[in-house]
Order: C-alpha cells, then structure tokens, then sequence
C-alpha cells in the first residue's frame, strides 16, 4: 500500500467548472496573457493551474522563437535575390 497525500490548499483538485472559467479566460486576447503571469507566478495558486500556466508560457516562448527564426530566413532569403 502506497502513500497517498490528502489533497490541502493549493493542491487539491480543480473541478471541471473552474477549468471551463480557466479556459474561457484563456481565450480573451491580452487577458490571457496576463492571466497566465497571475497563474504562473502568483502565490497561492492552485499548482495544478500554476504548472499549466507555466507550460503555455514556455509554449509561446518556443512558438515565437521559431517563427521569429523563419521570419529571419526568409528576410535573408528574399534579400538575396
């Protein structure tokens, strides 16, 4: 028989109601982003939310990287003609 920790605070669950506000927020332009921060690096989190917060923020990081590496190929492609 294995541990089991009893879900306190910042750990416990989120319901599938507060997930739904979560991603609804998420889709409101310039909320989201700042929402992500609240969620990412705020105290008192939910860690659950928190981890999810952070896993989008390194997604738009490596998003934007590559696309500002192809932006730069093809400015130097097109200058080169």
């Amino acid at each position: 028989m294995s541990y089991q920790p009893i879900p306190t605070g910042n750990s416990q669950v989120i319901r599938t109601s507060s997930w739904m506000v979560t991603m609804l927020l998420l889709a409101i332009p310039i909320v989201n982003i700042i929402m992500l921060f609240v969620w990412a690096f705020g105290s008192g989190v939910n860690l659950n939310k928190r981890n999810l917060s952070r896993a989008y923020l390194i997604l738009i990081l490596i998003v934007m990287g590559i696309s500002l590496l192809f932006f730069l190929l093809s400015l130097a492609a097109a200058s080169g003609q």
